[in-house]
């Protein structure tokens, strides 16, 4: 097999990450038969095809998924290349790119990143927000570095660094009579006005497993992206929603809204991770911001 060519391999790359191979040459500013020509002269050298072309665009085959593998462990070797001789230049000008949950974003502004720009003041930091399957899937895709999730489902092509427990409560208005069962379950709570995350969402996803299981529906009367609006939704008594007490701690010290845990055994045993790609070997950079995250965050402290 002939060695993979950098720039076949960067034409590639960026045909997985747009879909097509129009937008993959919008992207790299060139004529689409130039990709076109590059993803050819890479499946021919490698002797087997990288896609299946469809009217939506391309798919991976066999083969292609291979060489995704590889070309992102190429792509964060080069990254790791690049910090390690800068470091010998005496340059700092590393790049973080952090993925949060919305409701993790208050904690990591201002407890982890403030300690980490106090002790590492040379490293820039980019910051995105998605929900749980955004993440895991900017993680394993090589589009950001760490990512800050709420309860994320099993999955081999991550790893975590740091697991606290944060147990799913009931949020509700100050003085709900939910608040005062002694033992308070998901399916006491479901015949209320319900406001509810979105599907994707770690939280949305772990309220379904519970009511599932307990064999009831979720007729929620709002379904958001945001959790602002969850506690907006609370905070005019509009009715309850379902998050981790760290989403709410600002609403709970003002008064607007309550929290009380629920028994339910899966919501009891939630919890907070800090992700990164498995098996992926990592910056400096990234094992110090992974290090203060998991120090300084409320959500990861005892």
């Amino acid at each position: 097999m002939h060695t993979i060519d950098a720039k076949g391999l960067k034409h590639f790359m960026t045909v997985v990450r747009t879909g097509s191979i129009r937008r993959a040459a919008e992207h790299l500013n060139v004529a689409p038969s130039v990709v076109s020509r590059q993803i050819a002269e890479l499946e021919h050298a490698l002797g087997l095809p990288l896609f299946e072309r469809t009217a939506k665009g391309v798919l991976l085959t066999e083969a292609g998924e291979l060489v995704r593998e590889h070309g992102k462990r190429v792509i964060e070797d080069h990254g790791l290349l690049t910090e390690q001789l800068d470091g010998l230049r005496g340059l700092q000008r590393a790049r973080v790119r952090i993925i949060c949950a919305e409701g993790l974003v208050s904690d990591f502004i201002h407890h982890g990143l403030r300690t980490s720009l106090s002790n590492h003041p040379g490293i820039r930091y980019t910051l995105t927000l998605g929900s749980t399957e955004r993440m895991v899937d900017a993680i394993t895709n090589g589009e950001a570095d760490i990512a800050i999730a709420y309860n994320p489902l099993v999955d081999i092509r991550i790893r975590s660094l740091a697991i606290r427990r944060q147990p799913l409560c009931l949020v509700a208005p100050p003085g709900h009579a939910l608040l005062r069962r002694s033992d308070l379950t998901l399916a006491d709570c479901l015949g209320e006005p319900t406001a509810l995350l979105s599907p994707g969402h770690g939280v949305r996803q772990l309220v379904g497993r519970v009511a599932a299981d307990a064999g009831m529906a979720l007729t929620p009367v709002l379904e958001t992206r945001s959790i602002d609006a969850l506690r907006q939704f609370v905070a005019a008594r509009l009715g309850v929603t379902f998050l981790p007490r760290f989403a709410v701690s600002t609403e709970v010290a003002h008064g607007t809204v309550a929290t009380r845990e629920l028994t339910d055994p899966l919501l009891l045993e939630a919890s907070a991770h800090l992700i990164v790609r498995a098996h992926r070997r990592l910056p400096a950079s990234v094992e110090q911001l992974a290090t203060c995250l998991a120090r300084e965050m409320a959500a990861f402290r005892d």
